[in-house]
């Protein structure tokens, strides 16, 4: 543990006090009721995190209404009243094992695999998403052709996500993550091959992220000050992996400033390697430009399993917390075992199905 001093020293988002700087990264888990309830097995899933060490954990992509926001077969929903009260045993067994949960909400966009509430998709513009659909979560086949949003459904679905980040704070939650990465609604608005839109949604990176900043100032005036509220942001896609932004740094800069300005307590980031550049061979970090330009903590999340490389991030300031995904799947007790010096697990994709199962010396 002496090696790595700075991955287990307390650190604050907002007024949040957390005792180290691993988290947990949304994982897509498919594992809710068909109805979109959680369960049980959330429960013993997610709190096995917090056994294991990690500080915080940040839930799946939950969707917010019972319209267009679900993306996925036996996803959790955060749309009604009943649907909360399912996830307060989840938090209340994280709670039970000292750590900390936010949820993460997530809105699908024209990336749908699975709704069992409409047959058509919504986009920022009619723009057929690239690639097929994940036959592991309820897809099959070519993404389906969107229809551009009208300004009533942009209002519709800011509305939505701030009422689902108040039931999500009345659940006991300690936060929430809008989901502003990887493809999904708000980061087709972020996207310019997705958003060809000629009004003030579209256009210009300014524009393109209105609509996440709008998103983040409503879910604030609906929770208040005191409540954890972030934001997920990536360039890469679950339907283009490599995607960057043409703008490189300069758009980076407009990204992160103008999400900072709408009063987040943190940016998480998402890159297929977290400590490389963002850009080209050189150069900044994505998470290390969020720090830049945001001036909020920052979660790093891609290939940070490796505790040497999770460690130099922070003691180099690119990032204030790591978040781990696959390395948490294969190593729930992760913290631990970096702090008591064990070998960590590799994950290996042919033993881990997309459902909230944690396969190791433990059998739920």
């Amino acid at each position: 543990m002496a090696k790595y001093t700075n991955l287990f020293s307390d650190f604050k988002i907002g007024a949040l006090e957390l005792s180290n700087r691993s988290v947990v990264s949304p994982m897509t888990r498919t594992s809710a009721e068909p109805s979109g309830l959680a369960n049980n097995r959330m429960a013993q899933y997610y709190s096995r995190f917090a056994s294991g060490g990690f500080s915080l954990i940040i839930t799946e992509g939950t969707y917010p209404d019972l319209a267009h926001g679900q993306a996925y077969e036996n996803q959790p929903g955060i749309a009604t009243e009943e649907q909360a009260a399912a996830w307060i045993p989840v938090v209340d067994a994280v709670h039970k094992e000292g750590g900390k949960i936010f949820l993460q909400i997530q809105h699908a966009g024209a990336l749908v695999q699975y709704n069992r509430f409409t047959d058509y998709s919504l986009a920022p513009s009619a723009v057929k998403p690239k690639g097929e659909k994940l036959r592991d979560h309820g897809g099959s086949g070519e993404y389906s052709l969107p229809i551009e949003m009208s300004k009533k459904e942009i209002e519709s679905v800011i509305e939505s996500f701030a009422n689902a980040a108040l039931r999500a704070k009345n659940a006991g939650f300690d936060g929430v993550e809008v989901h502003g990465a990887n493809g999904y609604l708000l980061d087709q608005f972020h996207t310019d091959y997705t958003n060809f839109r000629e009004d003030e949604f579209g256009g210009t990176p300014e524009n393109r992220v209105r609509l996440s900043a709008l998103v983040l100032k409503a879910i604030r005036n609906k929770v208040g000050n005191n409540f954890v509220v972030g934001i997920r942001v990536s360039q890469g896609k679950v339907n283009d992996f490599f995607h960057k932004w043409n703008g490189e740094e300069v758009e980076a800069k407009i990204i992160f400033e103008s999400l900072a300005s709408a009063n987040p307590d943190y940016i998480h980031t998402t890159e297929f390697q977290a400590d490389k550049p963002a850009f080209r061979d050189h150069g900044d970090t994505l998470a290390s430009l969020a720090k830049k330009y945001g001036h909020l903590p920052v979660i790093a999340n891609g290939q940070l399993g490796d505790p040497d490389r999770a460690e130099e991030m922070i003691s180099k300031k690119e990032t204030d917390f790591v978040a781990v995904g696959t390395s948490a799947l294969a190593n729930p007790d992760w913290p631990n075992k970096v702090k008591d010096n064990k070998t960590i697990s590799k994950f290996d994709h042919r033993v881990f199905d997309p459902i909230a199962v944690i396969r190791d010396e433990e059998t739920y």
